[in-house]
């Protein structure tokens, strides 16, 4: 059994309780506990909604077939349950769909799933969709532009403007240039055109 729902006379019992069917500690299973009050003689008792993270873990890949299946999109995934964070490795025959423009269909991905899980159990939990180590490859891609940029700002004293990027993109760059010696960032303008200038300090 890899989820429960059931009830006891106290936080601590529904919690043993949930442990003990699922065959878990409760570092291995996400719950939410709702205290309801009965009769005025019997007090109040509590009811423990209860999952595993690697039955969650499954839900989450069933999930994300089900929400990209209308696009005729062969979905493969690869999940990790690892240090309170689930990682799930999208691929298909049509990786850019799962992506969107500069990682906007996967952040939306991400959103949904976490706000599923907050309605189910009344935690965020950090979920980390990626395809085919896309994340990566893009922050590798923008530290080389802001390394690039940067030295061009230094050697001309002229700023430049970044394209428009949500706020994780505009930290890496923050990060990568803020030991870059001739050169400091800021970001301008607001949501979702917000961006970043590198201008020269010397």
């Amino acid at each position: 059994m890899n989820n429960v729902t059931l009830q006891a006379k106290s936080v601590e019992e529904a919690i043993r309780k949930a442990e003990e069917k699922l065959n878990a500690s409760r570092t291995e299973f996400i719950y939410n506990i709702v205290e309801e009050k009965t009769s005025l003689l019997k007090g109040k008792t509590y009811t423990i909604k209860a999952v595993t993270y690697e039955q969650l873990t499954s839900d989450i890949e069933e999930f994300l077939k089900q929400i990209i299946s209308p696009f005729n999109i062969n979905l493969t995934t690869k999940a990790l349950f690892k240090d309170g964070i689930i990682n799930i490795d999208m691929s298909s025959q049509n990786n850019p769909i799962l992506i969107g423009k500069n990682g906007q269909t996967l952040k939306a991905l991400e959103t949904i799933l976490k706000q599923n899980i907050f309605n189910e159990y009344q935690q965020y939990l950090n979920v980390n969709l990626d395809v085919e180590n896309y994340k990566e490859k893009r922050i590798a891609n923008l530290e080389r532009l802001a390394i690039k940029i940067a030295k061009e700002v230094r050697a001309t004293k002229v700023e430049t403007s970044l394209d428009n990027m949500n706020s994780y993109e505009r930290r890496i760059i923050h990060n990568r240039l803020s030991n870059f010696k001739g050169v400091k960032t800021i970001s301008e303008g607001e949501e979702p055109n917000r961006h970043i200038i590198i201008k020269p300090t010397d």
